[in-house]
């Protein structure tokens, strides 16, 4: 007996190809029905569930038992955080005192694989009473759930990856790529944005990429700017005091015309060169970027020009000063 865990034996990883390999195919296979099913009506539901939830400017408040419950607080989440205002709705609970949530203004969007969750019945009976529109997302048409519904989003049968046929394996990621999709067609719809998305995102690794530059900007007197009558040796002394390895020219009017960079100076150096004019040796076209930029986009802009600063401008004029180190630092890179 192999007692290494890191060392599986080889019928084990047999048997782990054969397994995992049939889970993939059975579940892409699911994904592949939804998509096909898209020909046969299921875009049209799409539509139509969209126009329902913007035409009500409520809240869709999503609801489901067990494992479509735990997909359903996912969709809640995924609409939430791109712009449909979303929760999720416990069926027990709403039985309790939970149906208070629901306004005139709001559309119910109930999942189940086969339309027989009986833990639903006073949800969509409370719908049925107060008009809400109810959207059903089921493999089952004809079940009571596909029939009381005023919309349904009626996705195909398709094989479970369990063995047994009986664990929701197939059928819950057909349902979450449902959820999704819908999602994006709202967010697409609305023309949702990324600087959007940053509202809802201000934390972790998602939010640092999506500040914006001017949060992480340095500006005012760090800003290392010379004007275009300076010589090099005073480009040479603003580098060196602010230390970006940079220095933005603006001429009389306070527009950026360009900037001083050590290789420049390097280049430029020759006898009697700390007296040359600073416009000899400075580049006349500076990368930039607006102070409403997303971070992500900064430093993509930084990774593609091969760049460590950027001069942020608006209307031309030089307001801050971004550098790869800032972003690090913010845990954009």
């Amino acid at each position: 007996m192999n007692a290494n865990p890191t060392e599986p034996r080889r019928d084990a990883i047999e048997q782990a190809m054969g397994s995992v390999s049939r889970t993939l195919r059975l579940e892409r296979d699911g994904l592949e029905a939804v998509a096909a099913a898209l020909e046969d009506g299921l875009a049209e539901a799409f539509a139509r569930a969209a126009d329902m939830i913007e035409w009500a400017g409520g809240t869709v408040i999503v609801t489901g038992m067990g494992k479509s419950g735990h997909v359903g607080r996912k969709v809640a989440a995924t609409l939430a955080s791109t712009g449909t205002p979303s929760h999720f709705l416990h069926p027990a609970e709403a039985s309790h005192g939970d149906l208070g949530v629901l306004r005139e203004t709001d559309v119910v969007l109930a999942l189940s694989w086969s339309g027989e969750t009986t833990e639903l019945a006073d949800i969509v009976d409370y719908t049925q009473r107060f008009g809400l529109p109810l959207i059903a997302l089921t493999s089952r048409p004809d079940s009571t759930l596909g029939r009381a519904a005023d919309l349904g989003l009626f996705l195909p049968q398709a094989d479970e990856a369990c063995p047994n046929g009986l664990a929701p394996t197939t059928s819950t990621l057909m349902q979450l790529a449902a959820g999704d999709a819908l999602a994006v067609l709202l967010l697409e719809r609305r023309g949702f944005t990324a600087s959007d998305f940053n509202r809802f995102h201000p934390g972790g690794k998602l939010g640092s990429r999506l500040v914006q530059v001017r949060r992480l900007m340095h500006s005012g007197a760090d800003m290392p700017l010379v004007p275009h009558t300076a010589t090099l040796s005073q480009g040479i002394v603003e580098m060196t005091s602010k230390r970006f390895g940079i220095v933005g020219v603006v001429n009389e009017a306070g527009l950026l015309v360009g900037v001083l960079t050590d290789g420049d100076v390097r280049r430029a150096f020759q006898a009697d060169f700390r007296d040359r004019p600073v416009l000899d040796a400075m580049g006349t076209r500076p990368q930039t970027i607006a102070g409403d930029a997303l971070a992500m986009q900064a430093l993509a802009r930084m990774n593609e020009a091969r760049i460590t600063s950027m001069f942020v401008v608006e209307a031309g004029k030089p307001i801050g000063l971004v550098h790869m180190h800032d972003l690090l630092r913010a845990g954009v890179a």
